[in-house]
Formats: C-alpha cells, sequence, structure tokens
C-alpha cells in the first residue's frame, strides 16, 4: 500500500512524501521535494501521482472531454471489495453479534487486519480504505467498554462457537510478555522475567487456542506474575464462558507448580502434568536389572505408586500414580543431541573451542573436565517421559477378563486403556512369556477409552 502524504518543514515549506508500507506494518517514506507556493506543491503532488501509477495503464471508458479540458479529479475512492470481504468474515466469526453491532470496535478490528497500526493511526488507515473512520474521542469512550469482562466474554464465547468445540476438545495455552518503552512501573505495567531479556516495565499476556491455533480466549496480566500463576484464572474464565464441567489440564511440569496442582483439584480440575527426571525410576531400574544388555520396547509403559507423606497428606496432597513411556524416536533425538554437547564439551577441555554455556562441562577452579557422571545418567534418561495424573482421573472398572497386549489372559480391574497394575510396583509389556507383563495405552492415549475429556 502507499499513499501521498504532506508534511510541514521547519522552514515553513511543505514537503511532499511517498509512504510504502508493508503488510506486516512496516515502513519506508520516499521524499520528492519540498515547495514553498501553491504551483509548486500542485507540481509536487502531480509527481507523486505519476510516480505512484508508473507502469500501470488507463481503462479507457470511452467518456471523452471536451479538447484541450484537463483530466476529471477523483473527489473520493474506495477498497470497497477488501472492506465487504473483512466485513463478511467479521460476521461470519460472531463477532458483529457478540458486540452488539458496535461500528467502532469493528473499525479497530479491521484496521489492525489491514495494517497493524496503534488505536490512533487506525483512524486513517479506514479513511485510506474509504469509509468514515470514528473520531478519536468516540475511540477514547468506547475503550473502557471493549475492557469489561463480559464483553471479553461474549467475544471469546463466539470464537468457541466457531471452532465447534466439544466436550472432548483439545485446548493450548501459553503466555509471552510485552514490554513498554518507559521507566516508570504502574503496578500493572511492571518490570518481570521477561523472554526478551529486557529490563523494562512489562505485561504478561496468556493465550487460549485451539489445536489448529485459532484464538478462543487472551488475558492480561502483571508483568511481575509468574507464567504458573496465571494459568488457573484463564481456566476458571473458560469454565464460566462456555460453562464446561469437566476439564482436563495437560501441561508441562513447568508450567504447574505445587501450589497450582493443588489449587486446580479444589476448583474441581483435573490435570495430566509432565513429570520431571532428575534420576532413572525405579521401576526403569528394576526391568533393566531384570534384561540385562536389551534396549526397551518402543511405546513401554511403567507405572509407579506414589504414595504421599505425612507431611503432604497435612497439606492436603493426595497418593499419586506416575506412568513412565519410554519412546525409540524421542531417545534417538536426545541421544543426538547428547552427543553433540559432549562433543563441544571435549573440543572445550583439550581447549580447542572456546568455553560456553555447556552442562557436560564440570569446572572445578581452573581444572576443566568433562562430567561424565551427568552424560551417563542423560543417557539413560533418554527417550523416558513421565506423567503424572490428578488422583480424580481413575481407571473404570471392568468385569470381563481382558486380554493384554501380549496375549496373556488375566483379571483386572483396568480400562483397556490403562496399564495394569498388580499389587507390588510395576508391570511390563518386555518379554510377552513373562506371565506378570500387561501393557495398554496409558490414560491420556486415548480420549475415548477414558473418563477424562481433555479440553
Amino acid at each position: 500500500m502507499a499513499y501521498v502524504r504532506t508534511v510541514k518543514t521547519s522552514s515553513g515549506a511543505t514537503a511532499v512524501q511517498i509512504v510504502w508500507s508493508s503488510r506486516r506494518g512496516s515502513r519506508s517514506i520516499e521524499h520528492l521535494g519540498s515547495a514553498h507556493d501553491e504551483a509548486a506543491l500542485a507540481a509536487l503532488k502531480a509527481a507523486a501521482a505519476q510516480r505512484l501509477a508508473a507502469g500501470q495503464t488507463e481503462l479507457d471508458l470511452g467518456v471523452g472531454g471536451p479538447s484541450g479540458s484537463a483530466p476529471l479529479p477523483i473527489t473520493s475512492s474506495q477498497a470497497a471489495h477488501l472492506w465487504d470481504a473483512l466485513c463478511r468474515a467479521y460476521e461470519m466469526l460472531g463477532f458483529d453479534a457478540a458486540a452488539r453491532g458496535d461500528p467502532v470496535f469493528r473499525q479497530l478490528v479491521l484496521a489492525r487486519i489491514i495494517e497493524p497500526t496503534s488505536k490512533a493511526d487506525s483512524l486513517r488507515v479506514i479513511e485510506e480504505t474509504g469509509m468514515a473512520a470514528a473520531s478519536y474521542p468516540t475511540l477514547n469512550r468506547r475503550l473502557p467498554h471493549f475492557a469489561k469482562r463480559a464483553f471479553r466474554q461474549a467475544l471469546s464465547s463466539a470464537c468457541a462457537t466457531h471452532a465447534a468445540l466439544g466436550p472432548a476438545s483439545l485446548v493450548l495455552y501459553d503466555v509471552t510478555t510485552l514490554y513498554f518503552e518507559t521507566d516508570t512501573a504502574d503496578g500493572f505495567r511492571e518490570p518481570g522475567f521477561s523472554k526478551e531479556r529486557r529490563l523494562e516495565p512489562q505485561i504478561t499476556v496468556g493465550l487460549l487456542a485451539d489445536a489448529a491455533g485459532f484464538p478462543l480466549a487472551v488475558e492480561a496480566f502483571e508483568g511481575n506474575k509468574a507464567e504458573t500463576a496465571t494459568m488457573l484464572p484463564v481456566i476458571n474464565a473458560f469454565k464460566a464462558a462456555y460453562q464446561l464441567q469437566d476439564v482436563t489440564v495437560v501441561a508441562d511440569a513447568a508450567m504447574v507448580s505445587q501450589a497450582n496442582q493443588t489449587a486446580i483439584e479444589a476448583a474441581g480440575l483435573k490435570f495430566i502434568l509432565g513429570t520431571r527426571l532428575t534420576h532413572v525410576p525405579q521401576v526403569i531400574a528394576e526391568w533393566r536389572d531384570k534384561h540385562p544388555g536389551q534396549e526397551i520396547p518402543d511405546g513401554q509403559v511403567f507405572t509407579q505408586p506414589w504414595p504421599a507423606t505425612s507431611a503432604e497428606k497435612a497439606r492436603g496432597i493426595p497418593d499419586r500414580v506416575i506412568y513412565y513411556q519410554y519412546r525409540h524416536d524421542r531417545a534417538r533425538r536426545i541421544l543426538r543431541g547428547i552427543d553433540e554437547q559432549v562433543a563441544k564439551a571435549e573440543k572445550a577441555v583439550a581447549g580447542t573451542a572456546p568455553v560456553k554455556r555447556n552442562r557436560f562441562i564440570k569446572l572445578s577452579g581452573a581444572t576443566k573436565t568433562v562430567n561424565r557422571e551427568l552424560e551417563a545418567k542423560a543417557r539413560a534418561l533418554a527417550g523416558i517421559k513421565g506423567y503424572t495424573p490428578t488422583s480424580s482421573i481413575k481407571a473404570r472398572s471392568s468385569s470381563s477378563t481382558p486380554t493384554t497386549s501380549c496375549g496373556a489372559s488375566r483379571r483386572a480391574s483396568a480400562c483397556p486403556n490403562t496399564t495394569y497394575r498388580p499389587a507390588r510396583s510395576i508391570t511390563t509389556n518386555a518379554n510377552p512369556s513373562r506371565r506378570t507383563s500387561r501393557s495398554c495405552s496409558p490414560p491420556w492415549r486415548s480420549a475415548t477409552g477414558s473418563n477424562a475429556k481433555p479440553v
């Protein structure tokens, strides 16, 4: 998009410029010259029009003016097709109904699609499309209404309706930070952990999207608020907006603290969390002791009860069960990364490469060595991923006699999508000939074979 603008200079002249803007919001300005009178200004504007129309042919409409007459002036223009298409998409998403036909909100939304810019400059974008833009005071008066929770929830509900969310839909949540070029914090814009490593005041923004990336809800938090403290308010608002009863949170361990786990259960939510692994789990160590030299089968699931201590029970933390899964492809990728990091560590220790951040370099004073103990532990954990479901996610009882994937038939009060666990600690499907082994998928592997309904 390009347009001609005039700017007053410090000398009192009028500069004529062509502004070239891209879809990403970047601009380049071409200065044509400065005029000190109306005749010079008209000449510069004509030159700018020729510059914009360079390489473009004119459509002969067969309307000829009198001989020697000047071309007919253009009184107005409209990007009607673009505006009509955006308005149609806006209505299909349900935003027009959610905003109750508010024209100012529609102009703000569509202007940001045409050219991402500030709220004040959005009015200029609307005018360039040929539409009558709202005044800046009107825009400022409407902003408090747009910031109300009821208005945002109506938009979020429209997004959920368009995304056709069901009782077993998957939604994704992530956060980011937006910084402000100011040195003064105000209680909302506060310095905090910045992914861009900036020191300016910032805010934390949480986005909820469906599996295809379609946005469902957005919330803003104080800049010094931890990521783990933002998830529960967004989920509760999501439940209230869509009147959901059964919600299961699936998250990495870094996103949910122990306090969050307790708060999630207290709010009536379920969760499935990735588990931090600092050492080889006991159940896997026992399997390797019983099967020396054998590689763990791809997709193998280990189940280990994790009773709560008396102190944890006093804090309301119940007994848990941890599921460990091994994947060949995951192990291959992790081992390749370990090989690369160890090779860099060896070069740094030998002095042939600079010492950079590397977890396999062990520093003891001025002595550098390769941490072989850490390397061995990392290789032993390669391919293993742990999952901890909330205590409310339980296997369904079954009165039938299920048949294991390895052919062993045995009674168990477990659904076909859970791992059978005997009275001791672990069960595996490593050796089909062993009568103590059984294998099924963990409860989060299939939405149809479990009472848990991921949202």
